[in-house]
């Protein structure tokens, strides 16, 4: 895999191997633009590598140092996802400026990368997540037009398509032992979604992660049918 060195200074030791792969957007106009951000030390942001719309590859930090890539986060009980894991970037202006779909080229690239980094560490497929799995409150990245399912039938990360489970939809403002039992189940995904039975902002907000992933067709933060049955099938893949 041809790998183009681009080297950032922001970066510093780890103290575990990484066992989590993150994927982000770029969310800046241009991918010259972020390349340049990620490489400023004034920007105190960094990222393992940058994925170019053509498909180019971009080394900034290696694996074995810690980039500055998910900030406040959390997911399966880690809350220092930048020590336990490896950051992609992958260029694309994002909601801001212009969300747009990932062309063929920069997919096939991410699909190799992934591949490659996963031959050098132990990443189980319940560790291939979005920026916005592990920082919902914040990220919306690398967001619905993202193809989760082709990453995942390429043999990187979970997906499912289960027939919509029976019951009436669950959002915010509601209270009931439904509400504690999608909590729970969120939190056994890998979540920071501590069951208290209330469908708060902070739920809406880990509901509207969870489809920008695995139920892309529709993100409006309401815990519907064929959301809950999506989670339910992921829990079932041994999540």
């Amino acid at each position: 895999m041809n790998v183009i060195e681009a080297p950032s200074p922001n970066f510093d030791p780890r103290t575990t191997p990484p066992d989590t792969i993150v994927l982000h957007y770029t969310g800046m106009p241009t991918g010259e633009g972020a390349l340049e951000r990620l490489r400023d030390p004034a920007a105190k942001v960094s990222a393992h590598y940058v994925v170019e719309e053509d498909g180019r590859i971009f080394r900034l930090v290696p694996e074995e140092r810690r980039a500055w890539h998910a900030g406040l986060s959390f997911w399966k009980g880690v809350r220092d996802i930048n020590s336990a894991s490896v950051g992609i970037e992958i260029v694309n202006p994002g909601h801001e400026f212009g969300y747009r779909p990932f062309p063929d080229a920069q997919i096939v690239s991410v699909i190799g990368l992934v591949a490659d980094i996963r031959t050098r560490w132990t990443v189980e497929n319940d560790r291939i997540v979005g920026h916005s799995d592990v920082a919902p409150d914040r990220k919306d990245d690398p967001g619905e037009l993202f193809p989760w399912k082709r990453l995942a039938e390429a043999g990187h990360g979970l997906w499912v398509e289960p027939p919509a489970a029976p019951g009436a939809p669950l959002s915010e403002g509601e209270e009931s032992t439904g509400v504690f039992a999608l909590q729970a189940g969120f939190t056994r995904l890998g979540y920071d979604c501590a069951p208290s039975g209330k469908f708060d902002a902070h739920t809406k907000a880990v509901v509207t992660a969870f489809q920008r992933h695995w139920r892309p067709m529709r993100v409006d933060g309401i815990a519907d049918g064929e959301t809950r049955a999506r989670l339910i099938g992921l829990l079932r893949l041994g999540a």
